[in-house]
């Protein structure tokens, strides 16, 4: 359904993915230099997709493989949104140079991680074919 849209729109929903992201991780942790290797990253990994998808025997389309980046990165910032004060502590943790031996990150906050990625994979996957 969504990857019958002209490239353009679709493109624009995986920038719109990509900025909210980046926007989410500099907003919560406050790192310039983190955004900004989040957005190259994201770009890697947009590019990957679309080749991957390509390579494959049943060929997606790169509208598709955009539509599955944009959920999928959606669905990250979403599930990273309960973690964000998590997050902004260890970041002032880090400029006040304290060093921690261990970083344990809590399960709730992977395993709501985990289940938004999955649910706006599924509705993308739908949403794609």
């Amino acid at each position: 359904m969504l990857a019958h849209l002209p490239l353009i729109y679709v493109l624009l929903m995986a920038a719109f993915a990509t900025f909210l992201f980046c926007f989410a991780l500099q907003r919560w942790m406050r790192i310039r230099k983190l955004a900004w290797v989040s957005l190259v990253v994201s770009i890697g990994c947009c590019l990957g997709m679309v080749a991957v998808g390509g390579l494959q025997r049943q060929h997606w389309s790169a509208q598709q493989m955009l539509v599955m980046y944009s959920f999928a990165w959606t669905g990250l910032a979403i599930g990273l949104f309960p973690s964000r004060k998590f997050f902004r502590q260890l970041a002032d943790e880090a400029r006040r140079g304290v060093r921690r031996e261990d970083f344990e990150y809590p399960a709730r906050y992977g395993w709501f991680v985990c289940f938004s990625v999955i649910v706006m994979s599924f509705l993308a996957f739908l949403l794609a074919t």
